[in-house]
């Protein structure tokens, strides 16, 4: 079963971005919202072997540059994503 993930903490405040990634399966993706979209910045090389997704409002606010593979959604894409997946984990 494919399971998105849900990250919105900062990469750099603990280590929920390095757990989630450690258990993703190849049909999990990610999505990052909130401070958790400064994992986009470079040298961003592990979470970009992944399906990613970013919040594109919370990627404007931070003023970042998305990378490559990276798909950008509005709210309305963070509903069809939660419905594209089996399951969707919140990791809070």
């Amino acid at each position: 079963m494919a399971t998105l993930h849900v990250l919105s903490h900062s990469p750099f405040a603990d280590t929920r971005l390095d757990s989630c990634l450690s258990l993703m399966g190849p049909s999990d993706g990610v999505l990052l919202c909130g401070d958790a979209t400064y994992a986009l910045i470079p040298p961003a090389t592990r979470i970009l072997e992944k399906q990613v997704f970013a919040l594109d409002e919370d990627i404007k606010a931070r003023n970042l540059q998305v990378p490559h593979g990276v798909a950008c959604v509005d709210y309305a894409g963070f509903v069809e994503l939660s419905l594209r997946f089996d399951r969707v984990n919140t990791w809070l």
